[in-house]
């Protein structure tokens, strides 16, 4: 598969608080200060010539699955993306230990498998999927992965059935922990800090982005 990403491409990411980063809501430009005005910055930084793809983050802090399908066409198909960039989960994960919300893993598996149906079938574009993470820093944050580790597995399981790139963040992050405090990568366990981010656009670029890959024909 061709990695090399040109002026004429639109990158779109959609996905929770991760992705959205503190985007301004008013200004469809605004790309947060996380990992997707990270991998901006990269790309700008790393083209030869031109502006460089055209990037739009469609985050929204707070998501579950089902909250990115009901804006799916406006914020998604609408746009006519070359590359789609999901990155959701946690949040599916998050609500059923702070507010009791479940989101069964075969429900949310559905929802993302429909989303990226829908949109190969619409616009055949590059897929990728990042998966959601967690580095437990809080108190109680380790029983979340009984709800988390399916739901990583789910996102695999759809990628793979749509022929979707896959950034794994959790194992990025997990590894990165060996060298850092988690709360370092995620002060709460959930939200990157800048490192994190950085950590996460370096993963992407290294699978979608990477304008030097080897194995690019």
């Amino acid at each position: 598969m061709h990695t090399h990403l040109t002026n004429d491409d639109t990158l779109l990411f959609i996905g929770d608080s991760i992705t959205d980063a503190g985007r301004d809501r008013a200004d469809a430009a605004s790309l947060g200060n996380g990992y997707v005005s990270e991998i901006a910055r990269s790309l700008r930084e790393g083209g030869e010539s031109g502006p460089g793809p055209r990037i739009v983050n469609r985050g929204i802090n707070g998501h579950r699955v089902y909250d990115l399908e009901a804006r799916w066409t406006t914020d998604v198909l609408d746009e006519e993306p070359t590359v789609v960039t999901v990155k959701i989960g946690i949040n599916d994960t998050w609500r059923r230990y702070d507010k009791g919300v479940l989101s069964p893993v075969t429900e949310f598996q559905a929802c993302l498998d429909r989303l990226l149906a829908v949109t190969a079938q619409r616009l055949a574009p590059r897929l990728v999927v990042i998966t959601p993470f967690l580095l437990p820093v809080e108190p109680g944050q380790e029983a979340w992965f009984e709800d988390l580790e399916p739901r990583i597995e789910a996102v695999l399981r759809a990628a793979t059935r749509h022929g979707a790139q896959v950034v794994r963040a959790d194992l990025v992050l997990q590894r990165a922990a060996h060298d850092h405090r988690a709360a370092d990568l995620a002060g709460d366990g959930v939200h990157p800090t800048p490192l994190g981010h950085r950590l996460i656009a370096d993963a992407w670029l290294s699978t979608v982005g990477a304008e030097s890959d080897p194995t690019a024909q």
